[in-house]
């Protein structure tokens, strides 16, 4: 079974990020600088010559990334308290699994409870040897954060991944051997995805000192694989990290792999010259033996990224190990060898998995980048005798199918190989047009402005728009504050963002939401056009499906297609749209199509009502009525409408309901009551033109519609028993949207429709407004127009009863396209609607390219080091703000305190969450959720339970009960004025 390399992340001396790593690997570049003063003072422990005393190393330098410490505690929600005291290799381990996942076009918060596995090879841990000797100074965050198990374990926990969890220590071989029990995971079922990690900081020179003493370490700092110049070790430092998942289980729109693990080996030295000392006859087998799980032979391999550490025993131990088992190449080329040790440095904990990703990143560009120090080859070595040659300059690799070799040798004798292979890639033709929608999202305003800006900049305008959206959809839509670019080709984007990040912070308001609450409501006749909808039939594909649906429901009753009215303006017997026997079966078809269309991106709603007609279409959605009874219902009240003799008219005014009935008598009905002062009467031609004169003779504006009959008045009495005879009987729907009655204008139950109900509805008026009222008691949070028109979203807007709603129209009149209806999934997506986004896109746009990576924050930085510590005694880390504090409070004023009051409550709250939590008492706010922005943990809980008795003198707060049935620091703080005896101002609010 083959293993894909779906994804890579990493941090080199000289290369933040994949393609600077790979760019310096062509370039031939190398990161070894001198030790920088942050971490301990070179000169102290340098001695010039040999032989070295006590405590002392032979060089200055070393190749050491930039800022290890920039870590975004917050957005991983954890406290600052904590982030002080966890291992710096924890945090750049979890940042790079975040961005390798990303980059395997994976929402690493799409991974909540999968079995996803995390392996995490380390060596050493510079932290832990500064913080745990400090036993004065020792908390329950320290004793967490350090210890190998939480390097992979933080990263389990912080994504919430239930698969094996593991750290792995076999000194220089550990990360490589965390891919070969990574892959063996995979191939066994125990997960399905995998992390997998390595990761080495220097802080102190401890094991400088080491490898000094034990004749290990260059004098240069320099690692020189297989040069006649090499001298020993050049230590580096660095964190990569790759996802991991079965080749079979690849998805259809994934990016294609770097790379395929075809097999691996891990062995042991055994018994030898020395614990530390390499063997030949180990380093054979396990290569052998990698060879075979893979089903090859040594002599079919490209290219080895070897082990290569410079040592003049350890290249030469190798190098006869790999001409023994590789060398057999008859008719071939010499085998490509090379070792990235001289471009970053041996990184220990994280040497095998920066060869593998070297490896991999070979395969994927098909080509060798040049081994430094080529030009100063080794001749003890015999490379060319062994057939074994190192790449004077980057060599392009054959088509074909590719194979090599990577090695990882431990300090201990554990010793791995793994062979990988090249990847298919499969070409997908661009075709022009399509709707795309850009997705970010993050955990609070700069983040949005951070991570647009770098989609911004990361979009090449060469590229397919709808193809770089749909990645972002896929990969960047997680985050609980959003922000969405509905735009039709990317050609400003830099311009759409301002605007949209403008709009951001023109609400002033958090983008962070719940779930949103959501009304359809359903328009009904009079709102039809020709071509209603077909704008978007083009552009959504599965909005074409849903038609076409709706009109196979239809057919059967109508006699003919009701989809060819709407396209040209008239059915299959040459009766127009506007025909009320055409009009209500069309208008069906399209509320049909965006219902399911809506639904297939997982918008579904919490309440439906329909005027008139709509309210057909608005059942079968809250499934009422099953879809082709519903068709059969609409079509069967059309045709008896239309079949009554034609006459009669309609007159909307603008009259107060409770004003009205003085007009209604006799055939003269009031039709509709679509607001405040928003009527609608119904009756005989010259009974309705009497009614208008009286009131205009008042000075209330009329205004006369365009109908066929008068409907909703007596006139329809004749057909009201046949149409309660032939509607179909409810259907329960447990869980179903509540459906608001327009006959009654409340909420009605599954068994009010029956015949009865819809003869009502036929002759009755339409309470709409009683209808709205109803629907701004259950303050919904949008309310989509479900039809042609923003009809109803403007009876709604001029009512102004649910101000605080978002009124959005999919199809919002004859101008409409399909970017009206991505309007609306990114409206309900900002507000924290979790969007199915692939239907939106055409199958040949469903494709995942690789982005740019989260932006993390950086402006708390937790930094320790030999040179920051001093003596190990009560070491603790420096905390750095380089930026503003994220959020302002708003903390009530001091009162007297010694009044028991929710102000004092509050202020106490605060002051000890931001103790045990290492907050800034200016960045807590009431609605900060305690787990996700504070990292409110069981252990602060405890903290907190103890502290704040203390601080007011009240009774014992229960710590599981804080931590389980709390949100925000707003219930904090009323569970806590309660246990205080305060009383609290209670809110209530029906809601959906």
């Amino acid at each position: 079974m083959e293993i894909d390399v779906t994804g890579i992340a990493c941090r080199f001396p000289g290369a933040d990020g994949v393609e600077a790593f790979w760019d310096m690997l062509l370039r031939g570049r190398n990161g070894t600088r001198v030790v920088p003063e942050d971490r301990w003072w070179a000169d102290d422990f340098v001695s010039p010559a040999p032989p070295y005393g006590t405590g002392k190393v032979n060089t200055r330098h070393g190749a050491f990334i930039d800022d290890p410490e920039r870590f975004d505690h917050g957005f991983f929600g954890i406290a600052p308290s904590e982030a002080a005291a966890t291992d710096i290799q924890q945090r750049l381990v979890l940042q790079a699994g975040y961005h390798a996942l990303e980059d395997a076009g994976i929402d690493p918060q799409s991974l909540r409870g999968s079995t996803t596995g995390v392996f995490v090879g380390v060596m050493s841990s510079d932290w832990g040897a500064l913080h745990l000797t400090d036993y004065a100074g020792m908390t329950p965050q320290r004793g967490v954060g350090n210890g190998y198990c939480m390097l992979a374990n933080r990263v389990s926990y912080a994504l919430d991944l239930t698969g094996p969890s593991m750290s792995v220590d076999t000194a220089c071989s550990s990360s490589l051997t965390a891919v070969h029990l990574a892959a063996g995971a995979l191939r066994a079922g125990e997960c399905d995805l995998a992390i997998v990690a390595g990761v080495n900081l220097m802080l102190t020179p401890i094991l400088s000192i080491f490898y000094t003493q034990a004749g290990l370490s260059a004098p240069d700092g320099r690692c020189r694989p297989f040069a006649k110049s090499g001298g020993g070790i050049g230590r580096g430092e660095g964190v990569g990290a790759v996802v991991l998942r079965r080749s079979e289980d690849r998805p259809d729109d994934a990016p294609a792999p770097y790379a395929t693990v075809r097999g691996s080996f891990v062995g042991q030295d055994g018994r030898s010259n020395g614990i530390t000392a390499p063997t030949r006859r180990g380093q054979e087998r396990v290569i052998a033996a990698a060879l075979r799980s893979a089903g090859h032979t040594g002599a079919d391999l490209h290219f080895v990224e070897a082990h290569g550490t410079g040592t003049t025993l350890g290249d030469l131990i190798e190098t006869q190990a790999l001409g023994a088992t590789c060398g057999d190449r008859v008719g071939r080329a010499p085998l490509v060898v090379g070792s990235v040790k001289g471009n970053i440095g041996h990184t220990e904990g994280a040497a095998g998995i920066a060869g593998f990703i070297k490896a991999c990143l070979s395969m994927h560009h098909r080509t060798v980048p040049p081994s430094l120090f080529a030009d100063d080859e080794n001749p003890a070595l015999d490379l060319a005798e062994r057939n074994l040659k190192l790449a004077v300059s980057a060599e392009k690799l054959p088509r074909g199918d590719l194979l090599a070799g990577v090695s990882s040798f431990g300090l201990g004798g554990t010793n791995v190989h793994v062979v990988i292979g090249s990847a298919p890639r499969v070409r997908r033709p661009i075709r022009r047009g399509g709707i795309g929608v850009l997705t970010v999202s993050g955990n609070d305003a700069a983040a949005l402005r951070r991570n647009l800006d770098r989609l911004v900049a990361g979009f090449d305008p060469t590229e397919h728009w709808p193809r770089y959206c749909y990645s972002t959809n896929q990969v960047k839509a997680g985050g609980t504050q959003r922000i969405a670019l509905v735009t039709r080709d990317g050609a400003d984007l830099a311009g759409e963002a301002e605007v949209a990040l403008h709009r951001l912070a023109r609400r002033n308001e958090r983008a962070r939401r719940r779930r949103p609450r959501i009304a359809f409501v359903y328009t009904g006749q009079g709102s039809q056009y020709r071509e209603m909808g077909l704008a978007l039939r083009e552009q959504h594909s599965g909005f074409a499906e849903a038609l076409a649906e709706a009109d196979a429901l239809l057919e059967p009753h109508f006699g003919g297609s009701v989809v060819r009215a709407i396209e040209t303006g008239e059915d299959h017997l040459g009766r127009s749209l506007d025909d009320t026997v055409v009009a209500q079966p069309a208008l069906f078809a399209l509320q049909y199509a965006l219902t399911t269309t809506f639904a297939a991106h997982g918008v579904r709603p919490d309440v439906v009502l329909g005027h008139s007609v709509g309210e057909i279409a608005a059942c079968a959605a809250a499934g009422v009525l099953d879809p082709a009874a519903a068709a059969a219902l609409v079509v069967t009240r059309g045709a008896l409408m239309g079949a009554l003799p034609a006459g009669g008219t309609m007159l909307a005014a603008r009259l107060p309901a409770e004003l009205a009935d003085e007009f209604v008598s006799g055939p003269v009905a009031l039709a509709a009551v679509n607001g405040p002062d928003s009527v609608t009467f119904s009756g005989p031609v010259e009974r309705i033109a009497e009614v208008a004169d009286q009131l205009n003779g008042r000075g209330v504006h009329t205004r006369e519609l365009v109908v066929s009959h008068a409907f909703h008045s007596p006139a329809m009495e004749p057909v009201g028993g046949e149409l309660a005879a032939a509607a179909p009987l409810p259907a329960e729907s447990a869980g179903a949207p509540i459906v608001i009655s327009s006959v009654t204008g409340t909420a009605a139950e599954a068994a009010d429709f029956t015949g009865d109900y819809w003869r009502a509805q036929l002759l009755g008026t339409v309470d709409f407004l009683g209808a709205a009222r109803t629907l701004a008691d259950m303050e919904p949070s949008h309310i989509i127009e479900i039809g042609p028109r923003s009809t109803l979203l403007s009876l709604l807007a001029a009512a102004d009863l649910i101000p605080d709603s978002q009124r959005i129209a999919p199809v919002p009149g004859a101008a409409a396209t399909g970017l009206d209806f991505a309007d609306a999934l990114a409206a309900l997506w900002q507000w924290g609607l979790d969007i199915d986004w692939r239907p939106l896109y055409a199958e040949h746009d469903r494709v995942v390219g690789r982005l740019p990576g989260y932006v993390f924050a950086d402006e708390e930085r937790f930094f320790a080091s030999a040179a920051t510590a001093g003596p190990l005694v009560h070491t603790q880390s420096v905390r750095t703000a380089t930026a503003p504090v994220r959020e302002v409070a708003s903390v009530p004023p001091a009162d007297d305190e010694s009044q028991p009051d929710v102000g004092v409550v509050h202020r106490a709250v605060i002051r000890v969450l931001a103790d045990v939590g290492g907050h800034r008492e200016d960045a807590l706010h009431a609605a900060a959720d305690l787990r996700d922005d504070l990292g409110f943990d069981s252990v602060q809980a405890m903290q907190f339970a103890d502290r704040i008795v203390n601080e007011l003198d009240m009774p014992r707060l229960d710590p599981v009960a804080i931590q389980d049935n709390l949100t925000t620091i707003a219930d904090l703080t009323k569970l806590v004025a309660g246990t205080a005896g305060v009383a609290q101002p209670e809110h209530t609010g029906a809601g959906i």
